[in-house]
């Protein structure tokens, strides 16, 4: 299951948007460290393609793909150097895919330091370009070293070079514009900013009318006039974390949606963020429907027919022979397996298959 880290400034709204996405008891409390050990929870990812196949088919069980969340406890201006949590911060981070950056766009009596994301921004991409600034010069000493005697070490040496010469800038990897081949030369050193990241910028109660203006702030930073080199590489989103969580707290689906309908929040922020963290990675899904359950599954977008056999089970995989395919609304549309099976609207699909986002389908394997 991949990862997702949030990492901000003490007193983003870090725990707050854990608890809402995890439904966890992470502490939430207006003072600097509260969290000093990880909360490690599941989101679900919601997909309302699922939900009306299950519908459909009047499934006994519906099963949506899931993401791991992470509450990293908060990062402080010299942590590369040891401030705050310091290396013990800087580690949490490394175990994760992704990373998610919270900061603060409300101002609070009780929360001090500056309410203005941009600074929040500058603090925590110098702080993670320092931190891979010092594990890139290691590396590179090592390599330059054994790529004297060993000649195939010439791309890994090229790659760590060109990453130091832009941490050395205080620029972290994703504003670089790094080619996805340097990119995979750089991923055995579990560099922190060697990924992509979901930006969330966290206004107060009373400013949701200045959401999307918060959001071309931050989103300024990284593309058009700001840095053509993050396009592609940084997504941006705003919501107030205090409400979505309390929305998120109420147990029935109808009041939930109640309440974010009449805050003008739609389906509200938390399920945008957790599909736009999804397709961050690159990561896809496929279904599958039926009388007993409907189910999401993740694929990795590029996957072939046989490689996604292989998420349901090994042996789907080992032993595939064709797959049946039909986009999910064109499904929907007929109505049923069957009669998309009676008109002749199933694909029959090989083993160079490359599977789209939203085909549902079905195995056929021997093993």
């Amino acid at each position: 299951m991949e990862r997702f880290g949030l990492v901000g400034l003490p007193n983003a709204g870090k725990s707050s948007l854990y608890n809402a996405l995890t439904g966890g008891g992470a502490l939430a409390a207006p003072y600097a460290f509260a969290t000093k050990d990880p909360n490690i929870g599941v989101a679900r990812v919601p997909d309302d393609r699922l939900d009306r196949l299950s519908a459909m088919s009047a499934s006994k069980k519906t099963i949506h793909t899931a993401v791991e969340v992470v509450d990293i406890g908060g990062l402080v201006e010299g942590a590369s150097k040891g401030e705050g949590l310091g290396n013990k911060f800087l580690a949490n981070i490394r175990e994760v895919d992704a990373i998610v950056l919270v900061l603060r766009a409300f101002a609070d009596d009780d929360v001090p330091g500056s309410p203005d994301p941009l600074e929040h921004l500058r603090v925590l991409e110098l702080e993670l370009a320092l931190a891979d600034l010092e594990t890139v010069e290691k590396r590179l000493a090592d390599v330059e070293r054994r790529s004297k005697l060993d000649k195939t070490l010439g791309d890994d040496l090229d790659a760590l070079r060109t990453a130091a010469a832009a941490l050395n800038e205080g620029r972290p990897l994703y504003r670089t514009g790094l080619t996805a081949a340097v990119r995979e030369k750089l991923a055995p050193f579990f560099l922190l900013t060697n990924r992509r990241v979901l930006v969330v910028v966290n206004v107060g109660e009373d400013d949701l009318d200045e959401i999307p203006a918060a959001e071309s702030k931050i989103a300024a930073e990284f593309d058009g006039a700001g840095d053509p080199a993050a396009s592609g590489m940084v997504e941006v989103i705003g919501m107030c974390v205090q409400l979505e969580a309390e929305a998120a707290a109420i147990t029935d689906p109808a009041e939930r949606a109640e309440m974010l309908e009449g805050l003008g929040l739609g389906e509200g922020a938390l399920f945008r963020m957790v599909r736009s963290a999804y397709h961050l990675l690159g990561l896809r899904t496929f279904l599958t429907t039926g009388e007993k359950e409907s189910r999401a599954w993740t694929f990795f977008e590029g996957s072939t027919a046989p490689e996604c056999a292989g998420r349901i089970h090994t042996d789907f995989q080992r032993g595939f022979i064709r797959a049946e395919v039909i986009q999910w609304d064109e499904l929907l549309e007929l109505g049923s397996w069957n009669a998309a099976k009676d008109v002749g609207k199933l694909r029959i699909e090989g083993k160079d298959y490359v599977v789209a986002d939203g085909d549902v389908m079905e195995f056929r394997f021997n093993v």
